[in-house]
């Protein structure tokens, strides 16, 4: 007999908004109980016993004892983690670390993936997204069909043969639930795979007779995968190839320029789009309602937060740091997390805005710093600075000023950067600072240079020379000139770079 198990999924997971309804209710509590769990867990640790959490009674406490922390503030301790040292920063074991991309002190960080965040936070997010779906739309049928994940560059690397690295999505597909498992697809040896030019077809090829229901992953990489599966059947829409399509879950990158380009891959108003907040450091939000472009901070999933004023906000120094309790809507805050696998008062770098505290729902407002992640890239001002640089020197150059933003992808064009560069001396060949500036991206960021791969997701920079006094002309237009006003070096979306050249 077959398990009817789509229906006996959908009681269980809806058992779980019964929870979810609690912590709506009592955020404050909640979160109250979250870090007395963590304090628990931690004051077994290194970290713990420096910052006597065997004395910690209350926030209070809490704020007292433990300075804010950064990747750098945590990387020595991370260091000994990865030589298998346990007890640094948090009590239980860590074995795994996740892989991510873009910081100023090097190529790479590595985040600490404890067993408990991996089963109370990123899969309980998981399973919280479908059971808020559920909820909204009764007597949906998706485990009916196959779940079309699509990971990132997912190559597992072995520290020694009990610790691991790579990026979030392998580690969460090597430990995957057996309620997710059983219905995931494509195999693992195309999923784990990371030469992106053959797993975007190897994807394409092994799905294309599957019956899928859900699609997730990141949406810049999901539109490559549908334009090649829409090429190779010569179909018009996808839901010729998969007539049971209803649902993408996404997150990583702001979806609103990708909405259209999706509507004209699968044009009905029956297909279902849910946002998450799912990070290396931990699973932070989910849409729960369709009809609001926010998410649900989700407060049980053994995460404290804390918040910053941007107006008030000076790094490790910021002065002002609230709990949840007295954060207001409408006010743009730096996010603070301690987490159940050992990251305490770090500052994430992302920004955020609430615009509920009945419940406690908010919308992704940024990066503390210039950043561009349109296309998941992750690409930092420390990024963009060291690569100008290098171009320059090998060519010649000499850069007074530039900025750069993010090429959407629409119709058949793919997406990418434009740089606005302002010389003092300009190069004597403009396209061989480019590839050198693009090489530089590439060696300076891993997830840029993923993306870069085969053209796939973003292609070739575009620079364009600015006239002499551009920058400048534009300052003065908005009052800006002297003092310590700046060019923003990065924006995540094109309002700067078009008022410049507007200007041009």
């Amino acid at each position: 007999m077959k398990m009817p198990f789509n229906s006996i999924f959908s009681w269980i997971i809806k058992k779980r908004i019964h929870q979810i309804d609690l912590f709506k209710q009592y955020p404050i509590e909640v979160q109250q109980d979250v870090l007395n769990q963590l304090i628990e867990n931690g004051k077994n640790s290194e970290w713990g016993r420096k910052h006597n959490f065997s004395k910690i009674k209350s926030y209070k406490d809490f704020k007292e004892n433990n300075p804010l922390t950064d990747y750098a503030t945590l990387k020595p301790y991370i260091e000994r983690m990865l030589n298998n040292e346990q007890g640094v920063l948090w009590g239980s074991d860590v074995n795994w670390f996740a892989k991510s991309s873009g910081t100023a002190t090097g190529k790479s960080k590595f985040l600490p993936v404890s067993k408990e965040a991996l089963e109370d936070c990123h899969y309980k997010g998981g399973k919280d997204l479908l059971s808020l779906y559920y909820n909204q739309l009764p007597g949906r049928k998706l485990f009916k069909g196959k779940h079309l994940i699509l990971g990132g560059s997912a190559e597992i690397n072995y520290l020694d043969k009990d610790s691991y690295f790579g990026d979030l999505s392998a580690i969460i597909l090597k430990n995957m639930p057996w309620w997710a498992e059983i219905r995931r697809t494509p195999s693992k040896d195309i999923a784990l795979m990371s030469d992106w030019e053959e797993k975007i077809e190897k994807l394409a090829r092994n799905t294309i007779d599957q019956d899928i229901y859900i699609l997730a992953g990141v949406p810049s990489w999901t539109l490559v995968l549908c334009k090649r599966i829409l090429e190779i059947t010569g179909k018009k829409h996808l839901r010729e190839v998969w007539p049971n399509l209803e649902l993408f879950m996404h997150g990583g990158v702001n979806f609103d320029p990708y909405r259209e380009e999706f509507k004209k891959l699968i044009p009905f108003d029956d297909m279902n789009y849910v946002e998450t907040y799912n990070a290396s450091e931990g699973f932070f939000g989910i849409q729960d309602d369709f009809t609001k472009n926010e998410l649900l901070l989700m407060l049980d999933y053994g995460v404290f937060f804390e918040f910053i004023p941007m107006s008030e906000f000076d790094g490790l120094n910021s002065k002002t740091v609230i709990s949840l309790e007295d954060v207001e809507i409408g006010v743009n805050y730096a996010m603070v997390i301690s987490t159940n696998a050992g990251l305490w008062r770090h500052i994430i770098g992302d920004t955020v805005r609430f615009t509920s505290s009945k419940p406690y729902r908010f919308k992704i407002t940024g990066r503390t710093k210039s950043f561009i992640n349109a296309f998941g890239e992750e690409l930092v001002v420390e990024n963009a600075e060291a690569a100008v640089a290098a171009a320059s020197a090998k060519t010649g150059a000499t850069v007074s000023n530039y900025t750069a933003a993010p090429i959407y992808m629409e119709a058949e064009k793919k997406g990418g950067h434009e740089w606005l560069i302002e010389f003092t001396v300009a190069p004597d060949n403009l396209e061989a600072f480019t590839h050198i500036l693009d090489g530089e991206l590439k060696g300076l960021n891993s997830d840029y240079e993923a993306k870069r791969t085969g053209d796939l997701s973003l292609q070739m920079p575009k620079v364009i020379q600015a006239e002499k006094g551009l920058f400048e002309k534009w300052l003065k237009s908005t009052g800006k000139l002297g003092g310590q006003h700046k060019i923003p070096r990065l924006s995540n979306n094109r309002e700067f770079i078009e008022e410049v050249l507007k200007l041009a």
